[in-house]
């Protein structure tokens, strides 16, 4: 097979060209495509806005075939064509992307009729209808062999990142109503991968919209063959290990082959990506159960001759008891390593349950409510640099019994409770629950942030809570699981 020598990535002004934004009069959209395509070359709306009977949507518009069509983004595979392979430039302002030399994958911002595309559109957005006239695009996160980068350049040739998976997500760009615009996407490997965008925005009556996490599927390179000679699963994996227990994992060829070249790889929480454990190449991969491995997943590779695998098993997670954690928990604690300090969000372990009062109706008699307060959260930030941070709250759905009401009924005014002088930290904006529309907190919400620079110290943030249900849900007590993270 013939190797292909990676283009030079360019960082000039004159081949990497600044944000398009143009304004425009849309007529009446296009039908919408229903049958799964993978697209490879050509123009294409990756992230496509659409606002409708109340609705913020995420569609695709695809102008690689004629008359165009907009099709579901679980309809469509965006290919990364192996002849996009280029080589990361020798200049500092590019270091994100991996080190000078290596190859990365591009979709350029300026159009190769040989490569894909991609790029994101509000023009089909109405005016008048959002605050200001704008949504915020976030990338939620990337799962995949590589990082991911999309970035556009200034007309020096500078790069302007606007989302960047290796350096912690989400994250969120505002996006003018009317924009049509392109970027460099930047893959860090070949393989799979799955990119999870959101859009949100504030209505001009100061509702919020959401469309809540919808997932883009990406392929780095070929199409894997849809009829594998050989394919790869992970057996000996227990239900759940005690601290100190020895897990044995092994690769299985279905069917057998003498290929007996393997690489184990691994991603605990809190990593964007699946690195390479170091020397295990053999079918079976041994190691002890720690409680700092719960949660982790694993996957194994099979490979032949060359750098590209045969086979990929799919992920397993690994399940670590610890006897001194009670089986119902809110406390979620995240800690990012730095030189020196860390960030941890936490809850107080005999102060995390939160009892609402019982519903009551509303004076129109149309809906159940009921108020009340989040349980305090504390933020303790010692890294160096104050690099700021955000955090945010999903909630899961309510349930009683068989019963199930959706998260989205739930929403919140967060609040800064305690911080030291000069701190910065400021409360997340109010998300009003989801009945008549909306996500409520069932989409990831921010309770308190701090800007680059602010943030060094312990905050105590909180939130009102109000609660809005339908009056034929089906009595009983309800609930939920409300998940902080902190990045």
């Amino acid at each position: 097979m013939r190797t292909r020598r990676p283009r030079r990535l360019a960082a000039t002004a004159g081949t990497l060209i600044a944000l398009v934004s143009s304004l425009v009069t849309t007529a009446a959209g296009p039908a919408s495509a229903q049958e799964s395509v993978v697209l490879s070359a050509g123009h294409v709306d990756a992230v496509d806005v659409h606002y409708k009977d109340g609705q913020l949507g995420l569609k695709v518009h695809d102008d690689t075939v004629q008359p165009s069509v907009t099709r579901d983004p679980r309809d469509v595979t965006f290919q990364a064509l192996p002849q996009a392979a280029v080589e990361v430039p020798d200049l500092p302002e590019y270091a994100f992307l991996g080190p000078a030399g290596s190859t990365v994958w591009l979709l350029p911002m300026t159009q190769d009729p040989n490569l894909l595309w991609p790029g994101w559109n509000t023009t089909r957005l109405p005016s008048g209808v959002f605050r200001a006239e704008k949504i915020s695009l976030s990338l939620l996160d990337v799962s995949g062999p590589g990082r991911v980068s999309v970035f556009m350049t200034d007309p020096v040739g500078q790069p302007l990142i606007r989302f960047r998976s290796d350096d912690g997500l989400p994250d969120a760009i505002d996006v003018p109503v009317g924009t049509h615009a392109h970027a460099n996407w930047v893959f860090g490997a070949l393989g799979s991968y799955t990119l999870t965008f959101r859009a949100d925005a504030t209505l001009t009556d100061g509702r919020q919209v959401s469309t809540g996490p919808v997932a883009y599927q990406f392929v780095v390179g070929d199409l894997p063959d849809p009829n594998p000679q050989v394919q790869l699963s992970i057996q000996g994996l227990q239900s759940a290990y005690a601290p100190g227990a020895t897990v044995t994992l092994t690769a299985v060829q279905t069917p057998a082959t003498d290929l007996n070249q393997y690489r184990w790889f691994s991603k605990c929480p809190g990593a964007q990506e699946f690195t390479a454990v170091p020397g295990e190449t053999s079918a079976a991969y041994s190691f002890t159960a720690t409680t700092q491995l719960d949660n982790c997943q694993y996957l194994v590779r099979l490979y032949g001759d060359g750098e590209v695998p045969v086979a990929e098993s799919g992920p397993v997670a690994l399940t670590v008891e610890n006897a001194g954690t009670p089986a119902s928990s809110q406390t979620i604690t995240v800690t990012i390593d730095g030189a020196q300090g860390a960030l941890v969000v936490s809850v107080n372990p005999d102060d995390r349950t939160v009892t609402l009062p019982v519903a009551g109706l509303s004076t129109t008699g149309d809906r159940w409510q009921s108020n009340g307060d989040l349980r305090p959260v504390t933020v303790t930030d010692t890294r160096p640099g104050a690099p700021g941070w955000n955090v945010a709250g999903q909630l899961s759905d309510f349930t009683a019994g068989a019963a199930r009401a959706g998260g989205r009924y739930l929403g919140w005014t967060p609040r800064v409770l305690a911080q030291a002088d000069g701190q910065g930290v400021v409360a997340g904006p109010a998300v009003a629950p989801g009945f008549a529309s909306g996500n409520g907190l069932a989409a990831s919400s921010v309770l308190g942030s701090a800007s680059a620079g602010d943030g060094r110290g312990t905050a105590r943030l909180g939130a009102g809570l109000r609660l809005e249900m339908p009056t034929d849900t089906v009595a009983g007590q309800y609930t939920a699981t409300l998940t902080l993270t902190a990045i």
